[in-house]
């Protein structure tokens, strides 16, 4: 008689759970599950592959800033131009006085007009291809050691050496006195 008093529930917490709670038992497929590649998103539309410690996939560029680049697709295809930034999370560059878009910008104070400014945007890094100044080509990139065990990129139609310690000494200067300004 005891046991027909008591509720449903009352016979639940003292069975197998706790504060009428039921305990989950985790399925045994479920703890097995292979590790997938984690997808974090930057903007709605734009992913950004992570690693599975949540940090970012860094992707290797055949161009890095300074270098002098042609345009070998788009609607700027023949432009030749100097990388001035790269953005390594999906894989563009922006290219000095190439790939101009118009923007319309309101203006801040009440009585004044608007303007048109043309802004420039980044190309993915497929569509350039280094450029050769003295040999006037463009060609691709490979990488070689020299015999001081530096470690430097070269074009592969002329085999002109790109990377240079004064090269990069003028690079890292200029961007220097650019976050100065």
């Amino acid at each position: 008689m005891a046991m027909a008093l008591q509720s449903p529930l009352q016979i639940d917490s003292l069975s197998n759970g706790i504060m009428g709670m039921k305990l989950n038992t985790p399925r045994p497929g479920a703890l097995a599950s292979p590790k997938l590649g984690i997808r974090m998103a930057i903007k709605r539309w734009e992913r950004k592959e992570v690693k599975p410690n949540s940090l970012p996939v860094v992707k290797k560029l055949h161009v890095k800033i300074g270098d002098t680049v042609k345009v070998i697709s788009g609607h700027d295809k023949g432009k030749i131009g100097t990388v001035t930034q790269v953005y390594t999370h999906n894989s563009k560059v922006m290219v000095k006085d190439v790939n101009l878009k118009t923007k319309h910008v309101k203006g801040k104070a009440e009585g004044e007009s608007g303007q048109i400014v043309q802004v420039e945007a980044p190309v993915h890094s497929s569509n350039v291809m280094l450029y050769s100044k003295t040999a006037k080509v463009a060609s691709r990139v490979g990488h070689k050691t020299l015999e001081d065990g530096s470690r430097v990129r070269y074009l592969l139609k002329t085999g002109e050496v790109i990377d240079s310690a004064e090269e990069w000494k003028k690079v890292h200067k200029k961007k220097a006195e650019d976050k100065k300004d």
